[in-house]
This record gives C-alpha cells, sequence and structure tokens, in this order.
C-alpha cells in the first residue's frame, strides 16, 4: 500500500519537500474533504481506457485480494479505492470478479470501508485465501492491513501499533464481507524492531524457508510476508510462520533480507530504497531449476533516470537465495541473501501483486498503473484516477549457450544469472509477459500483418506502415537487428480528431504534411547502448508530464548446434487502450505510460522504421528487417459473456 501525495494532503504525508502536521483522520471527515475539494459530479471518459479494469470513480491505487475460487470457477481482484473522491484518503477495497481475467464485473460499492476502530484510517493492501480462517471450504477470507493512525511514510518516525492485521470473510462467494470478531489478529510489527513500516499481508508456501523452520513452530508449509524496512539500516519483509488451519496464528521468524539503504547494484537493476511495499515472495522453476523471488515497491529511491517529477519510487524484482539452517537462529538474522535483480516495470506501474493461478499453474501479476502524470487540475476533473494493468505471467527463463550480450560484457548485467559451460554461458532471469487469455479480446478485431520488410535501407522499399481506426489495439513485432543498425522500432500516429473543449479549450492542432503522425509516440531501440525508449507527444497542457520512459535492454548472442552464432530478435509485444501503454520487449523488459493526447479515442496507424549507422556503404543494405508484424485494431471485452456464478 503507497500512500501518495496529492493536492490536498501532501503536508500530511510528508513527502520529499513538504511539512509535516497531524491529521485527524476520521473517515467521514476524509470523505467530506474529499468531495469538497474534488466533488466527482461525472465521470470524463476521454482517457479512460476500455479493457483495462477501472473503479467505477474516484480514486484507484493497489490490486490486492486476488485469488481463485475453486468452488465458484471465479477469480477475484479488490483494489484500494476511494469512491467519495479523487484523491487519495478514505481508503477502502473495490471488487470485481471473472471467470477469466479479461471480462469483469465490477461492484459499484466498496466491499470493506474505514469503519472499525482499528481500520479507521484505512484499510490497506492484503491478500486473498479461498477458504475460511480455520481452513475449512465454503467461505472466503481477506487478510488486511488495518490503520488507525496517519501520517505514515518513510520518511516520518513509526508510530506503533498503527499498522495492524486483520481479517474479513465472506459466506456468500464474495457478495460480503464480515470482519473477523478477533481483529486485529497481530496488533502491529515486531517488537525490538524499529520499522520505517509494516505492511501488506502476502500469503505464500515457500520450499526453501523449510529447511530454517524452527522447532516449536506450527507448520513449515505456510508463510507470511510483511513489507516494511528496519530504521536506519534496511528495507525488507518481515516472515512468518502461519498456521494454515487457522490463519489467525502468525509465529515471527525474522527479516528476509538486510541489503542497505539504497543499494544500486547498476543501470538493470535500480535502486533497492529505503522501505518496500507489497512484497511477493514466490518460487520459480523453468526445467528442473528452481529459483526464489521477490516482487516488490521500493520507496526512497534517490534518483530519477527518465526525468519526471514522479515519486521517487520503483518496481522491482530480486532473485535471493536463502541461507542454510543455522544452529541458532536469531529473529533479527536474515533469512536470504541478494543474488540478482531487475526492474519489474521501467515505468509508471507500482504495487505489483500475484496469486498462483492453479488452472494454469503460472504466477499472474497486475499492477497499479498511475495517473501521476496527469495535473491534479485534469485528474480531477475527469472524475477517475489509476488503472489495473492487464494480466502478466512471470516465469523462470534460462537461456543456453550465450556467447555474448549486445554491447555490455555479462558480469556487467545485474539482473542475470550466468552459469559457464562448455558451450557458452548458460543465463536465467526473470520472464514478463502477458497472460495468453487476453487473446479473447482479439474476437471482434480487424486483424493487419506485414512481413519481410527491410528497414533503414537506401534502395526503395515496400511501405512500412498499417492504419488504425481505433485506440484499441495489440501489436507484437519481430525485427531483425543488422550488424550497422542505429535504431529501429515504431511511430504511432494520433489522430487529430476533435479537441476536447473539456480539457483543452485553448489548443489547436495543425496538420504538418504527415497528417496523421503530427502527434505521435515512437518506441525505438538503440543498440549503442542497449536502451529501449518511448518517447510520447508533447502535451497540449504544460502540467502534463510527457518525458521519454527508458530502460536497459540488451539482446544476446547464442551459439546453435551447427556451432554458428546467432543474435536473437528484437520482439515487441505493445497493448494500447484510449490512454494506457504497456509494452512488453522480449519478455524480459516491461513499460508501461500514460499517453495523454486531446485526441485520444482513435490512433491512425503505425510506421516501421530503422536507421543505419555511418558505417553503413551499401545502399541495398538493410538496418533492420521486420520479419513480421501482426496487429488487432478494435479490442473490446465481449461482457454479455461474463456469467459469475
Amino acid at each position: 500500500m503507497h500512500i501518495l501525495p496529492g493536492s490536498q494532503h501532501a503536508e500530511a504525508l510528508g513527502d520529499s519537500g513538504t511539512q509535516i502536521r497531524p491529521v485527524h483522520c476520521e473517515p467521514e471527515q476524509i470523505a467530506k474533504t474529499n468531495r469538497q475539494t474534488t466533488g466527482i459530479t461525472h465521470v470524463s471518459t476521454k482517457w479512460r481506457p476500455s479493457y483495462h479494469l477501472a473503479a467505477p470513480q474516484g480514486w484507484m491505487n493497489d490490486p490486492c485480494g486476488l485469488g481463485y475460487d475453486p468452488a465458484t470457477g471465479v477469480y477475484h481482484l479488490s483494489f484500494q479505492w476511494n469512491p467519495r473522491g479523487n484523491d487519495w484518503g478514505n481508503i477502502s477495497w473495490g471488487h470485481a470478479t471473472s471467470n477469466d481475467l479479461v471480462s469483469w464485473k465490477i461492484s459499484p460499492e466498496p466491499c470493506l470501508t474505514p469503519s472499525a476502530e482499528y481500520d479507521r484510517c484505512g484499510v490497506f493492501t492484503g491478500c486473498f485465501r479461498p477458504h475460511g480462517p480455520d481452513g475449512k471450504p465454503g467461505v472466503l477470507t481477506y487478510i488486511y492491513t488495518s490503520v488507525n493512525h496517519l501520517p505514515l511514510h518513510y520518511t516520518l518516525p513509526y508510530v506503533t501499533g498503527s499498522e495492524s492485521l486483520s481479517i474479513a470473510v465472506s459466506h456468500d462467494r464474495g457478495t460480503t464481507w464480515q470482519r473477523f470478531d478477533g481483529n486485529p489478529i497481530i496488533p502491529g510489527a515486531p517488537a525490538g524492531v524499529d520499522v520505517t513500516g509494516w505492511r501488506d499481508p502476502y500469503l505464500n508456501c515457500w520450499p526453501s524457508l523449510r529447511a530454517q523452520q524452527q522447532d516449536g513452530l506450527v507448520s513449515p508449509n505456510l508463510y507470511g510476508f510483511i513489507s516494511g524496512g528496519i530504521a536506519k539500516e534496511s528495507p525488507t519483509v518481515f516472515v512468518y510462520v502461519v498456521n494454515p488451519d487457522n490463519l489467525t496464528e502468525w509465529t515471527y521468524f525474522g527479516p528476509l533480507l538486510h541489503v542497505g539503504l539504497n543499494f544500486r547494484p547498476s543501470r538493470w537493476s535500480g535502486d533497492l530504497g529505503v522501505n518496500w511495499e507489497v512484497a511477493n515472495c514466490l518460487t520459480l522453476t523453468d526445467d528442473g531449476v528452481s529459483r526464489d523471488f521477490v516482487i516488490f515497491g521500493a520507496e526512497g529511491c534517490l534518483s530519477s533516470e527518465d526525468g519526471s517529477k514522479r515519486v521517487p519510487r520503483s518496481l522491482l524484482w530480486m532473485c535471493v537465495n536463502v541461507r542454510p539452517r543455522l544452529q541458532a537462529h536469531s529473529i533479527f538474522e536474515p533469512l536470504a541473501e541478494y543474488a540478482f535483480s531487475g526492474i519489474f516495470d521501467h515505468g509508471c506501474c507500482y504495487a505489483a501483486n500475484s496469486f498462483w493461478d492453479p488452472i494454469t499453474e503460472q504466477y499472474v501479476v497486475y499492477c497499479w498503473i498511475t495517473e501521476e502524470d496527469l495535473p491534479d487540475r485534469l485528474r480531477h476533473r475527469q472524475g477517475w484516477s489509476g488503472v489495473i494493468s492487464l494480466p502478466r505471467v512471470v516465469g523462470l527463463v534460462t537461456l543456453d549457450n550465450v556467447k555474448r550480450a549486445h554491447q555490455s560484457k555479462l558480469e556487467s548485467i545485474t539482473s542475470i544469472e550466468t552459469e559457464c559451460n562448455s558451450q557458452g554461458t548458460r543465463v536465467r532471469t526473470l520472464s514478463i509477459r502477458p497472460d495468453p487469455r487476453l487473446d479473447k479480446l482479439r474476437t471482434s478485431a480487424q486483424e493487419l500483418h506485414l512481413s519481410n520488410v527491410h528497414l533503414g535501407s537506401l534502395a526503395h522499399q515496400p511501405s512500412a506502415f498499417l492504419p488504425l481506426g481505433t485506440a484499441r489495439w495489440e501489436l507484437n513485432a519481430t525485427f531483425v537487428v543488422e550488424k550497422h543498425c542505429a535504431a529501429v522500432g515504431l511511430e504511432i500516429g494520433h489522430s487529430p480528431g476533435e479537441l476536447s473543449c473539456f480539457l483543452f479549450p485553448e489548443a489547436a492542432i495543425i496538420a504538418d504534411a504527415q497528417g496523421d503522425f503530427h502527434q505521435r509516440t515512437v518506441l525505438s531501440w538503440k543498440p549503442y547502448d542497449e536502451t529501449f525508449t518511448i518517447e510520447r507527444p508533447p502535451p497540449h497542457d504544460a502540467g502534463v508530464n510527457h518525458a521519454p520512459e527508458t530502460a536497459p535492454h540488451t539482446l544476446f548472442t547464442f551459439c546453435n548446434n551447427e556451432g554458428e552464432e546467432m543474435t536473437e530478435s528484437l520482439q515487441v509485444h505493445a497493448y494500447f487502450d484510449s490512454s494506457v501503454l504497456e509494452v512488453f520487449v522480449n519478455s524480459r523488459t516491461v513499460i508501461s505510460t500514460r499517453i495523454y493526447t486531446p485526441h485520444a479515442q482513435a490512433c491512425t496507424g503505425l510506421k516501421f522504421f530503422a536507421s543505419a549507422t555511418e558505417s553503413q556503404l551499401k545502399p541495398s543494405t538493410s538496418a533492420a528487417v521486420l520479419l513480421r508484424a501482426d496487429v488487432w485494431d478494435g479490442l473490446s471485452v465481449i461482457r454479455d459473456e461474463l456469467s459469475i456464478r
């Protein structure tokens, strides 16, 4: 759960450069203030996505309470929500259900609101179990952070007991939820530990921890992970042993890691910050090899490499090595050690939350895509803030017989694990890709294709252009990058359309000779510095952040079975939805961003390009080849197919 400063409460939360002052956190007063300040009188659909999950109105942030109910075949996803205002405050849980993770039925009212004494300041992020607290079927369980004191911030002295752990249950398969009589089940952070935060419970079985099991603890099969940090020492995850037959029994085991403050291995891994939020701990396996990962939000990052004015935080992942069993384990001693790490999303995503899907036998991750690139005066007027990302599947990927990266030395890339053998190097890292069930969005879409188009040649070549009629499309493109390529990618043309009198009354667009590409978003990879970039169109309002999004990305060269060296293709898989753009590159690099144009309801087309370095001499030589580009234009959710049992 991230507490994001907004115009009306930045002082209270103490973000950088603001004054700290006490806050009275009665829920009704917060709601009244939000109504007076932001007044949700309507919900603008201008930049509102169509196939991403969004709250009916008001402020939305972290996804939480994710899971699958095998008794009904229904997926549950809740989210942090302020239904009464378009700023952070009155934090409740919204609730949505789905049969397929594509079509969602969203409740018009919160399923949990801050109404008990122990959670009067907020029902913060938590997790889902498809059975009762006693392990019996027929009941669903939420475990959440209950908050009775604000402000909470990693820069402030922590108030003991401000965050506790509580339970809510549903006896009607998720339609209504009731608080557990014994709340809170844990009154606060571990005794004797000076924390910077303690919230966002996550439950999972972590086999690597079983070897560390202490005598006398109930069960080695279920662990609870609570995010936070140890003041002036390190961000971390507080690990508990949980009784699966009694979810109210949590026994503190110790901190997961001690990485120090603002540990930054390299540009490939990011700044690990000073406090962690929404940490998910999971084990991933590939070809019989398992690795333990943590996906987490890092607060307090020192620098923003993208040049934007976003909150200094990052969405990261880390591989850890659980330490061997100690003879006399101390609850103050870390349970694991850092191995390698990377950036889960290089754009405006935060607060990733996951669940194990028994149907696909994979971990599915959702994130919060923020609205912080939009100034408050525009955000308030649209009546809603934030959306939930598309579902992402994570896995451990193994690349065999790697000879080298494109430019960097393999040992300098801190987001991979390397293992040398006679054929080269075996590389392991985290794979992140769209959930294949999203293919259902293509049902009524128009299909467009290009193949074998040479790019960046001086000789005449066929047009590398695909027209678009909507702002709801998917692209899957594969490029072969040649030796002399300087840049390769694509442009998204944004339609001039009709200007929005509501948001941009003074704006005017004059199309140039290219017409439809006067305003464009450019996605490109530059081999010389191994950087993938999204250049967003200049805004028609000075307050809109349009700084480029950047991510380190490389292509690996392999040795095939015949002993020949082959470089992998550049694969770009992108989804566009009105103002939301999610880009997956080689299933290893992900960038999510927002594209705020005055004409968000249509895109005019895609242009594919490449440019060559000065060393390219022959006019017939290509800088890159577009092997294939598949586009589905007009993605949509068939909502009448949704049948929640």
